[in-house]
Protein backbone atom coordinates (compact mmCIF):
# COMPACT_ATOMS: atom_id res chain seq x y z
CA UNK A 1 0.00 0.00 0.00
CA UNK A 2 1.79 3.29 -0.59
CA UNK A 3 0.05 6.70 0.47
CA UNK A 4 -1.17 9.42 -2.49
CA UNK A 5 -2.36 12.08 -0.58
CA UNK A 6 -1.47 14.14 2.07
CA UNK A 7 2.27 14.60 0.09
CA UNK A 8 4.86 13.66 2.53
CA UNK A 9 8.41 12.49 2.54
CA UNK A 10 6.99 9.21 2.75
CA UNK A 11 5.18 9.44 -0.66
CA UNK A 12 8.12 10.72 -2.09
CA UNK A 13 10.00 8.09 -1.38
CA UNK A 14 6.95 5.66 -2.72
CA UNK A 15 7.09 7.21 -5.70
CA UNK A 16 10.66 6.84 -6.59
CA UNK A 17 10.50 3.62 -5.73
CA UNK A 18 7.67 3.03 -8.06
CA UNK A 19 9.26 4.41 -10.42
CA UNK A 20 12.13 1.77 -10.35
CA UNK A 21 9.99 -1.37 -9.54
CA UNK A 22 8.42 -0.01 -12.91
CA UNK A 23 11.61 0.22 -14.87
CA UNK A 24 13.15 -3.04 -13.53
CA UNK A 25 9.38 -5.29 -13.99
CA UNK A 26 8.86 -4.29 -17.50
CA UNK A 27 12.19 -5.45 -19.31
CA UNK A 28 10.88 -9.05 -20.73
CA UNK A 29 7.21 -10.25 -20.17
CA UNK A 30 6.30 -12.90 -17.42
CA UNK A 31 6.67 -16.23 -19.59
CA UNK A 32 10.08 -15.21 -20.15
CA UNK A 33 10.79 -15.67 -16.46
CA UNK A 34 10.61 -11.29 -15.97
CA UNK A 35 7.37 -10.08 -13.98
CA UNK A 36 4.45 -9.18 -15.85
CA UNK A 37 4.39 -4.88 -17.08
CA UNK A 38 3.25 -2.81 -14.25
CA UNK A 39 3.96 -6.19 -11.48
CA UNK A 40 4.69 -4.56 -8.02
CA UNK A 41 6.29 -6.19 -5.06
CA UNK A 42 3.18 -7.84 -2.55
CA UNK A 43 3.42 -10.08 0.24
CA UNK A 44 2.19 -13.79 -0.20
CA UNK A 45 -1.15 -13.06 0.64
CA UNK A 46 -1.41 -10.01 -1.32
CA UNK A 47 -1.87 -7.65 1.79
CA UNK A 48 -0.36 -4.13 1.90
CA UNK A 49 2.88 -3.66 0.56
CA UNK A 50 4.11 -0.65 -0.62
CA UNK A 51 6.39 -0.16 -4.02
CA UNK A 52 9.11 -0.37 -1.93
CA UNK A 53 8.30 -3.83 -0.60
CA UNK A 54 7.08 -2.55 3.08
CA UNK A 55 4.26 -4.16 4.30
CA UNK A 56 1.70 -1.83 6.28
CA UNK A 57 1.39 -3.27 9.67
CA UNK A 58 -2.35 -3.14 10.94
CA UNK A 59 -0.58 -0.10 13.41
CA UNK A 60 0.03 1.83 10.88
CA UNK A 61 -3.09 1.31 8.87
CA UNK A 62 -5.11 2.00 12.47
CA UNK A 63 -2.58 5.58 12.45
CA UNK A 64 -3.63 6.13 9.07
CA UNK A 65 -7.66 5.87 10.17
CA UNK A 66 -7.23 7.02 13.83
CA UNK A 67 -10.24 9.20 14.74
CA UNK A 68 -9.78 12.68 16.00
CA UNK A 69 -9.32 13.23 20.05
CA UNK A 70 -13.01 13.68 21.42
CA UNK A 71 -13.14 17.51 22.79
CA UNK A 72 -13.44 18.22 26.35
CA UNK A 73 -16.59 18.34 27.86
CA UNK A 74 -20.06 16.60 27.02
CA UNK A 75 -19.35 13.66 24.72
CA UNK A 76 -19.84 14.45 20.75
CA UNK A 77 -20.25 11.07 18.83
CA UNK A 78 -17.51 11.78 15.52
CA UNK A 79 -19.80 9.53 12.87
CA UNK A 80 -17.93 8.26 9.98
CA UNK A 81 -19.16 5.47 6.93
CA UNK A 82 -16.88 2.97 5.20
CA UNK A 83 -18.09 2.12 2.06
CA UNK A 84 -16.93 0.05 -1.36
CA UNK A 85 -17.89 1.38 -4.75
CA UNK A 86 -16.84 -0.36 -8.22
CA UNK A 87 -15.74 2.41 -11.32
CA UNK A 88 -18.97 2.87 -12.49
CA UNK A 89 -21.32 3.41 -8.45
CA UNK A 90 -21.96 0.11 -7.99
CA UNK A 91 -21.99 -0.38 -3.97
CA UNK A 92 -22.99 -3.62 -4.34
CA UNK A 93 -22.71 -7.04 -7.03
CA UNK A 94 -25.63 -9.54 -6.69
CA UNK A 95 -26.63 -8.20 -3.68
CA UNK A 96 -23.47 -7.77 -1.21
CA UNK A 97 -20.63 -6.06 -1.36
CA UNK A 98 -17.98 -8.53 -0.47
CA UNK A 99 -17.36 -9.08 -4.17
CA UNK A 100 -16.08 -5.88 -5.04
CA UNK A 101 -13.81 -5.85 -2.19
CA UNK A 102 -10.37 -7.37 -1.79
CA UNK A 103 -8.26 -8.99 1.40
CA UNK A 104 -6.39 -5.30 1.51
CA UNK A 105 -10.01 -3.85 1.87
CA UNK A 106 -11.07 -6.43 4.59
CA UNK A 107 -7.99 -5.41 6.64
CA UNK A 108 -9.42 -1.64 6.52
CA UNK A 109 -12.90 -2.55 7.35
CA UNK A 110 -11.61 -4.80 10.33
CA UNK A 111 -9.19 -2.06 11.29
CA UNK A 112 -12.24 0.91 11.16
CA UNK A 113 -14.04 -2.09 13.39
CA UNK A 114 -11.33 -1.89 15.58
CA UNK A 115 -11.46 1.58 16.25
CA UNK A 116 -14.89 1.54 16.87
CA UNK A 117 -16.95 2.11 20.01
CA UNK A 118 -20.43 0.88 18.33
CA UNK A 119 -20.56 -0.07 14.60
CA UNK A 120 -23.89 1.00 13.12
CA UNK A 121 -26.07 -0.71 10.46
CA UNK A 122 -29.41 -1.36 8.95
CA UNK A 123 -31.37 -4.20 9.62
CA UNK A 124 -31.67 -4.90 5.99
CA UNK A 125 -28.01 -5.36 5.80
CA UNK A 126 -27.67 -7.06 8.67
CA UNK A 127 -29.75 -9.66 6.69
CA UNK A 128 -28.33 -9.63 3.69
CA UNK A 129 -24.80 -9.50 4.56
CA UNK A 130 -25.50 -12.00 7.06
CA UNK A 131 -23.93 -10.06 9.95
CA UNK A 132 -21.59 -11.36 13.16
CA UNK A 133 -20.44 -10.03 16.04
CA UNK A 134 -17.71 -7.88 16.36
CA UNK A 135 -14.92 -9.80 17.64
CA UNK A 136 -11.88 -9.32 20.14
CA UNK A 137 -8.76 -8.93 18.37
CA UNK A 138 -5.45 -9.51 20.19
CA UNK A 139 -3.57 -6.71 17.88
CA UNK A 140 -6.04 -3.92 18.74
CA UNK A 141 -6.12 -5.26 22.76
CA UNK A 142 -3.68 -2.72 24.07
CA UNK A 143 -4.80 -0.35 21.75
CA UNK A 144 -8.72 -0.07 22.94
CA UNK A 145 -7.88 -0.58 26.73
CA UNK A 146 -5.37 2.56 26.12
CA UNK A 147 -8.77 4.12 24.67
CA UNK A 148 -10.56 3.22 27.43
CA UNK A 149 -12.40 0.66 24.84
CA UNK A 150 -14.00 -2.57 25.66
CA UNK A 151 -12.55 -5.74 23.81
CA UNK A 152 -14.88 -5.57 20.84
CA UNK A 153 -17.30 -2.96 19.51
CA UNK A 154 -20.83 -3.00 20.31
CA UNK A 155 -23.20 -3.85 16.59
CA UNK A 156 -26.09 -1.08 16.80
CA UNK A 157 -28.89 -2.25 14.10
CA UNK A 158 -31.27 0.84 13.03
CA UNK A 159 -34.87 -0.88 12.70
CA UNK A 160 -38.53 0.57 13.16
CA UNK A 161 -40.08 -2.75 13.14
CA UNK A 162 -37.64 -4.88 14.70
CA UNK A 163 -38.11 -7.55 12.04
CA UNK A 164 -35.24 -9.49 13.32
CA UNK A 165 -33.83 -12.88 13.68
CA UNK A 166 -32.89 -13.55 17.63
CA UNK A 167 -31.41 -16.88 16.93
CA UNK A 168 -28.94 -15.04 15.02
CA UNK A 169 -24.90 -14.98 16.61
CA UNK A 170 -25.69 -10.91 16.73
CA UNK A 171 -28.36 -11.50 19.60
CA UNK A 172 -26.93 -15.64 20.96
CA UNK A 173 -23.52 -15.10 21.43
CA UNK A 174 -21.68 -11.51 21.01
CA UNK A 175 -18.74 -10.17 23.25
CA UNK A 176 -21.05 -7.28 24.33
CA UNK A 177 -24.60 -6.85 23.67
CA UNK A 178 -26.20 -5.84 20.70
CA UNK A 179 -27.42 -3.00 20.37
CA UNK A 180 -31.09 -2.02 18.95
CA UNK A 181 -31.79 1.79 17.99
CA UNK A 182 -35.80 2.23 17.08
CA UNK A 183 -38.31 4.64 17.79
CA UNK A 184 -41.02 5.14 20.10
CA UNK A 185 -43.54 3.45 18.45
CA UNK A 186 -42.28 0.58 17.81
CA UNK A 187 -44.17 -2.50 18.20
CA UNK A 188 -43.88 -3.43 22.20
CA UNK A 189 -43.89 -7.16 21.90
CA UNK A 190 -40.91 -7.01 19.41
CA UNK A 191 -39.15 -4.57 21.71
CA UNK A 192 -39.68 -7.41 24.77
CA UNK A 193 -38.53 -10.19 22.14
CA UNK A 194 -35.89 -8.33 21.60
CA UNK A 195 -34.50 -7.47 25.01
CA UNK A 196 -35.63 -11.29 26.46
CA UNK A 197 -32.88 -12.13 23.47
CA UNK A 198 -30.40 -10.08 25.34
CA UNK A 199 -30.45 -7.18 22.95
CA UNK A 200 -30.42 -3.35 24.42
CA UNK A 201 -33.51 -1.34 22.72
CA UNK A 202 -32.24 2.56 22.55
CA UNK A 203 -35.36 5.03 21.46
CA UNK A 204 -33.87 7.05 18.39
CA UNK A 205 -37.21 8.75 17.37
CA UNK A 206 -40.59 10.04 18.24
CA UNK A 207 -42.63 8.00 16.01
CA UNK A 208 -41.89 4.64 14.42
CA UNK A 209 -38.42 5.46 12.58
CA UNK A 210 -35.05 6.77 14.28
CA UNK A 211 -33.83 10.54 13.84
CA UNK A 212 -30.08 10.24 12.77
CA UNK A 213 -29.09 13.22 15.07
CA UNK A 214 -30.97 11.58 17.73
CA UNK A 215 -29.33 8.12 17.41
CA UNK A 216 -25.80 9.77 17.48
CA UNK A 217 -26.59 12.01 20.76
CA UNK A 218 -28.12 8.54 22.42
CA UNK A 219 -24.71 6.51 21.94
CA UNK A 220 -22.90 9.21 22.63
CA UNK A 221 -24.67 9.58 26.02
CA UNK A 222 -24.30 5.67 26.39
CA UNK A 223 -20.08 6.74 26.21
CA UNK A 224 -20.10 5.51 21.98
CA UNK A 225 -18.23 8.57 20.71
CA UNK A 226 -16.46 6.69 17.75
CA UNK A 227 -19.30 5.39 15.73
CA UNK A 228 -19.02 3.53 12.57
CA UNK A 229 -21.79 2.90 9.84
CA UNK A 230 -21.52 0.20 7.60
CA UNK A 231 -24.46 1.07 5.70
CA UNK A 232 -26.31 -0.37 3.92
CA UNK A 233 -27.21 2.64 1.22
CA UNK A 234 -30.83 3.29 2.54
CA UNK A 235 -29.22 3.84 6.45
CA UNK A 236 -26.38 5.82 4.83
CA UNK A 237 -28.61 8.53 2.54
CA UNK A 238 -31.08 9.11 5.95
CA UNK A 239 -27.52 10.29 7.92
CA UNK A 240 -26.34 12.03 5.08
CA UNK A 241 -29.59 13.80 4.43
CA UNK A 242 -29.96 14.45 8.40
CA UNK A 243 -26.09 16.20 8.37
CA UNK A 244 -24.69 13.70 10.57
CA UNK A 245 -22.20 12.19 8.77
CA UNK A 246 -18.75 13.49 9.47
CA UNK A 247 -16.39 11.63 7.78
CA UNK A 248 -16.62 9.31 4.60
CA UNK A 249 -14.08 6.28 4.44
CA UNK A 250 -14.78 5.25 1.00
CA UNK A 251 -12.92 1.97 -1.42
CA UNK A 252 -12.77 2.68 -4.92
CA UNK A 253 -12.51 -1.26 -6.48
CA UNK A 254 -10.96 -0.82 -9.97
CA UNK A 255 -14.13 -2.71 -11.48
CA UNK A 256 -17.22 -2.33 -13.77
CA UNK A 257 -20.44 -4.24 -13.11
CA UNK A 258 -23.35 -2.01 -14.76
CA UNK A 259 -26.37 -3.15 -13.97
CA UNK A 260 -28.86 -1.32 -11.55
CA UNK A 261 -26.50 -1.81 -7.78
CA UNK A 262 -27.39 0.67 -5.46
CA UNK A 263 -24.78 3.57 -4.15
CA UNK A 264 -23.53 4.01 -1.75
CA UNK A 265 -26.23 6.52 -0.47
CA UNK A 266 -29.96 5.98 -1.62
CA UNK A 267 -33.30 7.99 -0.81
CA UNK A 268 -34.17 11.93 -1.55
CA UNK A 269 -31.41 13.84 -2.83
CA UNK A 270 -30.47 16.61 -0.21
CA UNK A 271 -31.43 20.33 -1.62
CA UNK A 272 -27.94 21.37 -1.30
CA UNK A 273 -25.09 19.10 -2.06
CA UNK A 274 -22.74 18.68 0.95
CA UNK A 275 -18.97 19.23 0.63
CA UNK A 276 -16.00 17.05 2.04
CA UNK A 277 -12.06 17.78 1.51
CA UNK A 278 -9.50 14.82 0.92
CA UNK A 279 -8.59 13.76 4.58
CA UNK A 280 -5.88 11.03 2.81
CA UNK A 281 -5.51 8.60 -0.14
CA UNK A 282 -4.15 5.27 0.10
CA UNK A 283 -3.52 2.87 -3.42
CA UNK A 284 -2.78 -0.89 -3.82
CA UNK A 285 -2.96 -3.08 -7.13
CA UNK A 286 -5.89 -0.40 -8.18
CA UNK A 287 -7.81 -0.12 -5.42
CA UNK A 288 -7.95 3.69 -3.85
CA UNK A 289 -8.60 4.09 0.02
CA UNK A 290 -10.03 7.35 0.25
CA UNK A 291 -10.65 9.36 3.38
CA UNK A 292 -12.80 12.39 3.22
CA UNK A 293 -14.04 14.73 6.31
CA UNK A 294 -16.86 17.20 6.62
CA UNK A 295 -16.12 21.02 5.60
Amino acid sequence: MRRLFPVTDETVTDRTAADRTASDTTAGPADEGGAAPGARGRSPGGHGWSPGGHEWSLDEIAEAYAYPEPRPGEPVGWLRANMVSTLDGAAQHDGRSQPISSATDMRVFGTLRALADVVIVGAETVRQEQYRPARARAEFAERREAAGQGAAPAIAIVSASLDLDFSLPLFTSPLVPTLILTGAAAAPDRVAAAEKAGARVVTAGDGMGVEPARAVRALAGLGHTRLLTEGGPRLLGQLVAAGVLDELCLTVSPMLTAGGAQRIAGGPAVAVPQRFALVSLLEEDGFLYSRYGRV
